[in-house]
């Protein structure tokens, strides 16, 4: 399985979007610092996340939402993913 996810760090106001095949292993990735981008974000918390069978569908994914270059459609995603 795949993911797509979205984490938001709360010192930076900023969503995170990316895909990998092990979600928790990731994030703890980001809060060790492994990644630039999200580094200086620290803590960074999931919010939302999607699964699929191919690799190439999440990135697909990941693409689609980071071209829309909306936080508006990010925090749709995550409020109607609650509940």
């Amino acid at each position: 399985m795949f993911y797509l996810y979205i984490l938001y760090s709360p010192s930076r106001d900023k969503y995170y979007i990316g895909y990998t095949s092990d979600v928790q292993e990731r994030v703890i990735e980001h809060n060790s610092g492994a990644t630039n981008y999200t580094r200086s974000g620290k803590p960074w918390n999931l919010v939302y996340k999607e699964e699929f069978d191919l690799k190439s569908d999440a990135i697909k994914r990941e693409l689609e939402i980071k071209r829309k270059k909306s936080r508006k459609y990010i925090e749709y995603l995550i409020n109607s993913s609650v509940g």
